[in-house]
C-alpha cells in the first residue's frame, strides 16, 4: 500500500506466518523533504491486552490521534478486529475533523492484517504481507519474497523487510521496533 499524498517519514510492515504475526516500522520521522527530525519514534503499538498490533504512517499527531479512536473501538468490541475496523473506517470516513486527518493504519491480530485509511476503505490483503508508509512498496516486494523463498518466521521476515526497504527508500531508516502477536 503506497503512503498517504505528500506525507513522508515512516515504513510499517506487517506479516503473518505459520499462527504468528509480526508488525515492524523504522523509527524516522521527516520534516519536509530534507530534515530527519527523529531516528526512533515508535509508531508501533499493542493494543487490547497485546492481542492486537497497530502503526501508522503519516503525520505523528493524526496517526497517534487515530490510534487512540482505534483502540476505544476495540474495547466497545471485545477486541474484534475487523468490526472495530470497520465502525473506525465509518467514523474516520463522515465526520468533518477526522475526515482530515493525513495517516494510514495498519492493524493485525493473530487471524487477519487490515490496512484503513481516511476514505472508509479497510484492506485486507490478498497474501500474508502488508506494508504502508513512504518505503511501503519495498518492505511489501520484500516481505511476499521472503514469505515465498525462505522458512524466516514472520518476525524475521518483517525485520528484514524494513531494512530492506530502509536501503532504498530515504524517508525510512533501519532503527526497527517489532511488536509480535
Amino acid at each position: 500500500m503506497a503512503s498517504v499524498e505528500g506525507i513522508h517519514g515512516t515504513t510499517i510492515v506487517a506479516v503473518r506466518r505459520d499462527g504468528r504475526g509480526a508488525m515492524a516500522g523504522d523509527g524516522q520521522v521527516t520534516f519536509g523533504q530534507q530534515t530527519i527530525m527523529k531516528s526512533g519514534a515508535r509508531k508501533v503499538r499493542r493494543l487490547y491486552h497485546g492481542r492486537v498490533v497497530a502503526g501508522f504512517a503519516g503525520s505523528a499527531a493524526d496517526g497517534f490521534s487515530l490510534l487512540e479512536r482505534f483502540e476505544t473501538k476495540l474495547e466497545s468490541f471485545q477486541g474484534s478486529l475487523l468490526r472495530s475496523a470497520v465502525e473506525l473506517a465509518k467514523e474516520w470516513r463522515t465526520d468533518r475533523v477526522l475526515r482530515r486527518l493525513e495517516a494510514l493504519l495498519l492493524v493485525m491480530d493473530r487471524e487477519r492484517i487490515l490496512v484503513l485509511s481516511g476514505n472508509g476503505e479497510v484492506v485486507e490483503p490478498d497474501d500474508e504481507a502488508a506494508a504502508i508508509g513512504s518505503g511501503g512498496p519495498f518492505a511489501l516486494a520484500a516481505a511476499r519474497a521472503l514469505l515465498a523463498h525462505s522458512s524466516l518466521s514472520a518476525r524475521e521476515i518483517a525485520v528484514e523487510s524494513l531494512r530492506i526497504a530502509a536501503s532504498i527508500c530515504v524517508y525510512t531508516n533501519d532503527r526497527v521496533i517489532v511488536e509480535e502477536v
